[in-house]
């Protein structure tokens, strides 16, 4: 029976060539495009889940608090002293580390150097994260100070393979370290990720701050690995009160959370997790399964459409015996086919999309054809869609009369429940009015956000690294660049202008509020230029001046660090800041240093001359980009010869910031105008199965000399009238959601009248371009062939 109904099912889609193929790419590129983003949700789900016992390790989370107790924010650095008093007082913790730096640092191989991304950890790390080693003992790979260990990727950049162990590299040109392992390369979906890892011990030979446990220095992660996570509560209430035990001059409070939740649930209010980028993977599970319903529908409408086709056949197969059931499963195989032919081409799309895909977004996403639930996956998408959009049609072709059907009285209006259909087709552009909706306002709110003043000119603003022998010879460097005619102006800072690099608290000042000292502070620390180097304006006083000696004890405030301070005549104010006595010389606009999604914090920049790490400089507009950097890089090259120059635009480094946004706004257009066109092909069934059913009353009319233009409008008008209906029910439930969208953010716009009226437009011209084809098509039929129809 079931070779039969397959022959029967292959006939039927041969026979109707242009239908099926419009079911088969139409579902296609449903199934295409919930593949897609199902692979970019597992993605995203399975961040730092990549490891044995992900579900053990935590990181210590701090709970920072004012003089009464109330929890003013929460981070990720606990400090340097918590990770020992876990490792002692806290027997249910396995293994305790402290991970520093993160950034890129010169490595080379005795012959070449090259930056790559280092981290300082204690030994425990390899227990904690149970990496794959290609070489060497994991049990003492740390042990010594002048260890190190390597990625596959970097063993092979340096020596060409893996084969590395006690093999002698040079970190920033000056220490040897012995390779005592390697490891494999990490997946995309890591948070922490490096290229090659240190013991702690080597970098408290090279950072005296290392060796101080500071309670204060709120400036390293702390990763735990618990023997039982059941028993995290009991592990939360024994370091909860750790660091106000240790540290009298301030308040916060420890606590775990887990490391493969933080990447999506990364928002904390009032100390307690609210969600995050979690809304945003539910966002395109929804879209995902939205994508493949409405392909679904479309398949329901094209079926029933060409519904009288199949009436005959089934009047006399009822006729002869048929049973429903038999009718039911012979549809249904029809389905399958059509859906099977269908995953065959979602799935080469998939494969041929997925590099553009990777590339679009910036992530590595790849099929593992060997695992088990990928297979299982697809089998369960074959067998949903194939039975959601295949059942209705069966159902329906089954339940003809078989005496009506060969009277060819069974396929009118009346026969099937047509406002089922009509409701289908009201859900789809409903859909599609949302989406279109969601998409304007997921690309005004990014907009706004882009558009939010930055407080300093990021346009031919670039940053290098001061290392290497750059940071003995500033003087020398800032004098040859300037001298070259590359830039208008240097300076060097203490951090990058793209992102946040050290706050603190306990900062004083005259007539300070009780609690004063427990506000929160940014701190930028620099030399002279600031202000001229990187465009920030000055609302009162002057930037740091060579005509006045006092200058090296002055002190920036911002507008917002003034108000916090309650200072009426902020300059010539004397502030104290870690002991030393500074006198506020000027009063600048605030600027992001931190998300461009958060007010900014009240900020202070002091002069110090031995925290030069970055060096900031203001390009020359009257030469080209490429002929700038051409002169920096050969002044930095001469200088610093050993270190590779890594000239970076701060304007490029800033966008960054928006990259989350960025993803969710391409993903949105792409798949939203995806979502459309299937609708449209959905309507386009529908008007197909209603020009169908009127082939005679159109020629009827067209003898008594209607007009092509009244019999489009009588084909017409009832299908936007559901575009209508659906731009009724979709703008409110829109509105409401992305209302809600917009309250994650501090700064944002609002959901205009132009976006709905642009969205219910845009919906209104697609649907009647659609329609308008098909019953322009009907009305130019000849008459005298329509009047032969049902003879």
């Amino acid at each position: 029976m079931f070779r039969l109904n397959l022959k029967i099912a292959l006939r039927n889609i041969l026979r109707n060539k242009t239908s099926s193929v419009i079911n088969i790419i139409g579902l296609a590129i449903g199934l295409a495009s919930c593949l897609l983003l199902l692979l970019y949700v597992n993605y995203e789900w399975n961040f730092d889940k990549g490891f044995k016992d992900a579900d053990k390790v935590y990181q210590v989370m701090t709970n920072y608090q004012d003089a009464s107790g109330k929890i003013t924010g929460t981070g990720g650095s606990p400090g340097n002293g918590i990770a020992g008093e876990i490792r002692k007082r806290v027997p249910e913790v396995d293994a305790v580390t402290r991970i520093a730096g993160g950034g890129e640092t010169l490595i080379a191989n005795g012959r070449t150097g090259f930056k790559r991304v280092e981290i300082f950890a204690d030994p425990e790390i390899l227990k904690i994260y149970n990496y794959e080693f290609i070489a060497g003992n994991p049990a003492t790979a740390l042990d010594v100070p002048n260890s190190v260990v390597v990625t596959e990727q970097t063993a092979k950049l340096l020596f060409g393979g893996v084969n590395v162990l006690n093999k002698s590299i040079k970190y920033k040109n000056e220490r040897d370290l012995t390779i005592t392992g390697v490891i494999k390369d990490f997946p995309g979906n890591t948070s922490i990720k490096f290229d090659y890892v240190m013991p702690w011990s080597f970098f408290e030979m090279i950072n005296e701050r290392a060796k101080n446990w500071n309670w204060g220095s709120f400036s390293w992660l702390a990763m735990v690995k618990v023997n039982d996570p059941s028993k995290v509560d009991l592990i939360n209430s024994k370091i909860k009160g750790i660091f106000n035990e240790r540290s009298p001059d301030g308040k916060t409070e420890n606590f775990l959370f887990p490391l493969a939740k933080k990447h999506l649930y990364n928002k904390f209010v009032n100390g307690k997790n609210d969600g995050g980028d979690i809304e945003r993977i539910y966002l395109f599970i929804g879209l995902a399964f939205g994508i493949l319903l409405i392909a679904c529908i479309n398949f329901m409408n094209m079926a029933t459409a060409k519904s009288e086709r199949r009436a005959k056949e089934v009047g006399i197969k009822k006729t002869i015996g048929a049973t429903r059931a038999s009718l039911v499963i012979q549809f249904l195989t029809e389905a399958m086919v059509l859906t099977l032919g269908s995953v065959l081409v979602a799935v080469t799309i998939v494969e041929l999309t997925l590099p553009m895909f990777n590339n679009l977004l910036s992530i590595e996403i790849a099929i593992d054809y060997g695992n088990i639930w990928y297979w299982l996956v697809i089998f369960g998408v074959v067998m949903g869609t194939g039975l959601l959009s295949g059942l209705y049609p069966a159902l329906f072709l089954s339940a003809f009369n078989p005496i009506q059907t060969l009277k060819r009285k069974t396929a009118r209006a009346k026969s099937v429940p047509v406002n089922l259909r009509q409701v289908l087709v009201v859900c789809q552009f409903c859909f599609a009015i949302m989406l279109i909706i969601a998409t304007l306002v997921i690309y005004k709110q990014i907009s706004f956000i882009k558009n939010r003043p930055i407080g300093y000119h990021a346009n031919l603003l670039v940053e290098l690294p001061q290392e290497g022998e750059l940071s003995g010879k500033f003087e020398v460097f800032k004098s040859e660049v300037l001298k070259s005619g590359a830039v208008t102006a240097v300076n060097q800072a203490s951090g990058s202008f793209s992102s946040v690099s050290n706050w603190f608290w306990g900062f004083e000042w005259a007539n300070m509020a009780p609690g004063g000292q427990d506000i929160v502070f940014n701190r930028l620390e620099t030399t002279y230029d600031f202000v001229k180097t990187s465009g920030v304006e000055l609302v009162a006083g002057r930037d740091f001046s060579k005509d006045f000696a006092s200058d090296t004890a002055g002190v920036l405030l911002s507008s917002t660090a003034v108000k916090v301070m309650n200072l009426q005549s902020p300059l010539g104010t004397r502030v104290e800041l870690n002991g030393k006595d500074l006198k506020v010389i000027g009063v600048f606009k605030d600027f992001i240093w931190d998300s461009p999604y958060q007010t900014e914090k009240p900020m202070v920049i002091n002069f110090n001359r031995q925290k030069g790490f970055t060096i900031n400089m203001r390009l020359n507009p009257a030469n080209s980009l490429s002929r700038n950097v051409e002169l920096i890089s050969a002044v930095a090259k001469r200088l610093n010869p050993a270190y590779p120059v890594d000239i970076k635009f701060v304007d490029n480094l800033y966008a960054q910031k928006l990259q989350s946004e960025k993803i969710l706004g391409i993903l949105a257009n792409l798949f939203g105008g995806i979502a459309i066109f299937i609708s449209c092909m959905g309507l386009y069934g529908l008007v197909a199965y209603s020009a169908e059913q009127r082939t005679k009353e159109f020629g009827v009319r067209r003898i008594l000399g209607a007009s092509v233009s009244s019999i489009m409008n009588l084909l017409s008008v009832s299908f936007l009238k559901m575009v209508f209906v659906a731009a009724c029910i979709g703008v409110p439930l829109a509105y409401y959601l992305m209302n809600r969208w917009l309250t994650n953010f501090e700064f944002r716009t609002s959901i205009s009248f132009q976006v709905i009226l642009t969205s219910i437009v845009g919906t209104a011209a697609i649907a009647f371009l659609t329609v308008g084809f098909q019953a322009y098509k009907a009305a130019r039929a000849n008459p005298a062939e329509a009047l032969k129809y049902e003879q």
